[in-house]
């Protein structure tokens, strides 16, 4: 069983690319559980159609315990069993803890199970702290991989999370399998990415062009691979599912510092888009 964690700047596009990939898996017949790890709940909305998915904080708030696994899990596109820890009622508790608390309940009631073959965790943000850091810090996570872009803030978090995955790598075992790429079409953003991911010590596992059949799924609430298997863009989520499928290089990654950082923001040109953007 491969349990992987899917870390990466807030609004880049995680679950999306999560989902999608998990639909392509899925078709080549492997066994997933899906494990949102969000307070919005949104990591399996696509792979379950847009059913309201109860999240394993609401169950426990409603019903005061959860002995059975039906209660928390609902199958999706593909036979993919899901998941969503949810959150706090708002302003009140830690939304990390809703993390602990889920991935404990699924070890209590059996859900890792003999015949999966991966266990995907959606993870918020680029938060790897307290209870967002949960499924590497424990251990639960073997693999990472960064959903990122070419733009600034996404490499800026995608850095971020290699320090602190770089923190837990030899106590947890947990390596860096590559970067995403959830393309913007930003100038240049392939070579980019691919600048950046060396830099760390990674790779580029992957290149998903921006295309707007995915947000058509969305308005359908499908993954693109269920919404038309036929269109180019469910090809490039089969592709992306193979090559991790196929992935041999783990590593533990190696943050670059900021200013090094900068100066390959600089010889891409972000840092004077982004002067003239501001009239810096």
């Amino acid at each position: 069983m491969r349990q992987i964690a899917i870390y990466g700047k807030g609004g880049i596009g995680k679950s999306t690319t999560t989902q999608n990939l998990t639909a392509g898996l899925a078709e080549l017949g492997k066994k997933i559980m899906v494990v949102g790890c969000d307070p919005k709940a949104d990591s399996t909305r696509l792979l379950l159609n847009g059913l309201a998915q109860r999240t394993v904080l609401d169950t426990l708030r409603e019903e005061g315990e959860v002995d059975d696994l039906s209660q928390i899990e609902r199958v999706g596109f593909g036979g993919i069993r899901c998941v969503e820890s949810g959150g706090p009622e708002p302003g009140v508790g830690c939304a990390g803890r809703g993390i602990i608390t889920s991935i404990g309940m699924l070890e209590d009631l059996g859900a890792y199970t003999d015949d999966l073959d991966y266990v995907f965790y959606d993870v918020l943000g680029d938060v790897v702290c307290g209870g967002f850091a949960m499924p590497i810090r424990e251990g639960k996570a073997k693999e990472i991989y960064i959903v990122a872009s070419g733009e600034m803030m996404a490499l800026y978090a995608a850095n971020n999370i290699c320090k602190g995955i770089q923190k837990y790598a030899l106590k947890g075992g947990v390596r860096l399998g590559g970067i995403i790429c959830n393309s913007r079409k930003v100038d240049r953003e392939n070579e980019l990415l691919r600048e950046f991911a060396k830099e760390l010590g990674s790779q580029l596992i992957y290149f998903v062009p921006r295309d707007n059949e995915v947000q058509r799924a969305e308005i359908k609430k499908k993954t693109v691979i269920d919404h038309d298997p036929k269109h180019p863009q469910a090809q490039e989520y089969r592709n992306l599912a193979l090559a991790i499928e196929n992935n041999e290089q783990f590593v533990i990654p190696k943050p670059m510092t900021q200013e090094r950082l900068e100066e390959i923001l600089i010889e891409f040109g972000l840092m004077d888009s982004i002067k003239d953007n501001y009239h810096i």
